[in-house]
Order: C-alpha cells, then structure tokens, then sequence
C-alpha cells in the first residue's frame, strides 16, 4: 500500500505541478515520476545522483547532436547508435543500470522530437531539465511521506559473460537506433506512445524477455485507454473541474500501481498502464481535445510498433547467437 500511495502520489503530483504552471511537455511531469518511483523501489543517494547526471548528459548529448549534426542525418545517426550502444553497455553490467534505461529512453523522445524545425530546441530541454528536477523532489517526498516498513534486501548481483553483455548491448543499441530512424523517416511526431513502448521491451535486454514484455506492455496499454476513455465519459463535459479530473487521474495510478507491484516490478502490465494514463492525462485530456481518437491512435500505432520491435529482435537474436564472441550462454536461450 505504501509503495502504490508513492507510484500514484508522485505521478499526481508531477501532473498537477505541470497543469497549474502551464508548462509544455507535460509528458516529462507525468512519466519521470512514475519511472523513479516505479521501476526503483528505492532511492538513495547514488539512484539520485545517476539520474540527476543523465539529464545534465542527456541536455549535452542533444544540443551538440541536434546543433552539430542536424543537416548530416547519416552522420548524426552513427553518433546516435554510438551513445546508444554505450548506455545498453552499462545497462548490461549492471550497477549503472539506471543510468542507462533513463538515458535511452529520455534520449530517444529528446532525439525525435528536437529533429523537427517547429520545436523550439530551448523550450524542451528546459522542460525535461524541470521535469527531471521535480521527479527528485517528488521522489523524496513520497519516500518521506510513505517510508517502507523494512528496510529493503538489494538485488542479487549477476554474473554475465562478456559474450552476453556484448549480445545485449548489440540487441539493444541498434534496435533502439532503427526505432529512431524510423519514426524520424516517417515523421511520427504525435506516436510518443509507440516510440516509448519501442524502448521500454529493449529493458529486459534480450528477445525472450522482450516477447513477454511487449505482450504486458500491449495489454496495459489497452487498459491505460480503456480507462481513460471511460474517464472521459464520466467526466463528458466537467473535464475543465480541475479536482475532478485529479481525482479521476489518481484512482486510475493507484489501480495500475498495484498491479505493478504485485508484478514485481518492471515494465509490464501495470506500469504500461500508468505510462498510458500519464501521456493521455499529460497531453490530450481537455474540453476542446478529443480524448477517444488519442486513445484509439496509441494502442494502434504501439501495437504495429512492437510488432515491428519484436521482428527487428528476433532477426538480430538469430544473426547474434551464429557468432561466438555475442552468442547466449545456453542457459540464457529462450
């Protein structure tokens, strides 16, 4: 119980915060929270510091690619797939594990969306730098407000061969790489949904882990939209009675937030769920926006976008596991 109060507190508040200021990309506000305090059950000083230092890489890595290397989309997408490979790397070995998944999945939709010519480069680097800030704060706060009862046992560490941190760091990089240059080529701009659903299977750093994952990512999805819609339509014409819709927001997080607990974690059904709420409530709830097509529209283009992840994996699995140096261990294969 205490663990949903902060899950679904903390993406509440990073959702009422960004309402009352008017900020843009209230995605950033809805979503950091729920990854800080859902896929880390626990925050200490070196969690913290790991994702105060991506963000600050994070705004480096965009403003040089994007300033330097806009006009040279061949050149900027080797320099890409480069950054790409090293965060998997660390997600690979383990105790930068953090470090990794926040950095490719916040690179990958700064990425995108600072290619295009409308987007005012300062004003999203700014947001996601407030963002970042204000999911500490609200992170500290929940742990304050809902502490655990005990205190809890790390992870055991585990211990992978260099061919297969090799294998998930190649699986992951250039799937996330082909990810990025297919929603730049077809110019997916509104698919935030389906591009974030691209990344977060590439956590289990692996083509088994990755069909379990997007078949719960799939499935929380259809309910995170499923509920929104229902949201809507209890909400019809009162969706501009802001404690309402807070209200609403919340029940909907606590729902998901004890189904990911009771997952054990990880990007599954419950957190698909969370996520889907945060970008729907983040972007598109209000009295003028159509709720019901930017519902229907991501489960569409995230259900077409995993498929093609899952193909893209199963093809790099097969080509990886014929080369020794990157080849699974046997108890690894699926």
């Amino acid at each position: 119980m205490r663990q949903c109060l902060r899950v679904a507190g903390g993406g509440m508040l990073g959702f009422v915060v960004s309402q009352l200021m008017g900020w843009n990309y209230g995605v950033f506000f809805t979503v950091f929270p729920m990854f800080l305090l859902g896929m880390v059950p626990i925050l200490n000083g070196h969690i913290v510091r790991q994702f105060l230092a991506n963000v600050s890489i994070n705004v480096l890595e965009v403003s040089l690619v994007v300033g330097l290397l806009k006009h040279m989309p061949v050149v900027m997408t080797l320099v890409v797939m480069g950054i790409f490979l090293f965060r998997f790397n660390l997600m690979a070995k383990g105790p930068l594990f953090l470090f990794g998944a926040n950095g490719v999945l916040t690179l990958s939709i700064l990425l995108h969306f600072a290619s295009y010519p409308n987007v005012d480069l300062s004003d999203l680097l700014a947001c996601n730098l407030v963002a970042s800030l204000l999911a500490v704060f609200i992170a500290m706060l929940m742990h304050t407000l809902f502490p655990d009862v005990e205190a809890r046992k790390p992870p055991p560490r585990i211990t992978k061969s260099s061919s297969q941190i090799r294998h998930e760091t190649l699986i992951g990089g250039l799937t996330a790489t082909l990810s990025f240059v297919v929603f730049q080529a077809f110019d997916l701009q509104g698919s935030l949904s389906a591009q974030m659903a691209t990344i977060l299977v590439l956590f289990t750093l692996g083509y088994s882990g990755a069909r379990v994952s997007a078949a719960k990512r799939a499935v929380g999805t259809l309910l995170g939209c499923n509920l929104a819609l229902l949201m809507q339509l209890l909400l019809y014409t009162q969706s501009h009675h802001f404690l309402l819709v807070v209200l609403f927001y919340w029940l909907g997080l606590m729902l998901f937030a004890r189904e990911h607990i009771h997952e054990g974690g990880g990007s599954g059904i419950g957190f698909g769920g969370m996520t889907t709420l945060g970008i729907l409530f983040g972007q598109s709830l209000g009295p003028q926006q159509d709720l019901v097509y930017s519902a229907l529209y991501r489960f569409s283009s995230m259900s077409v976008a995993l498929a093609l992840t899952l193909l893209v994996m199963a093809c790099l699995h097969v080509v990886l596991n014929r080369w020794t140096p990157t080849r699974l261990p046997e108890s690894s294969l699926p």
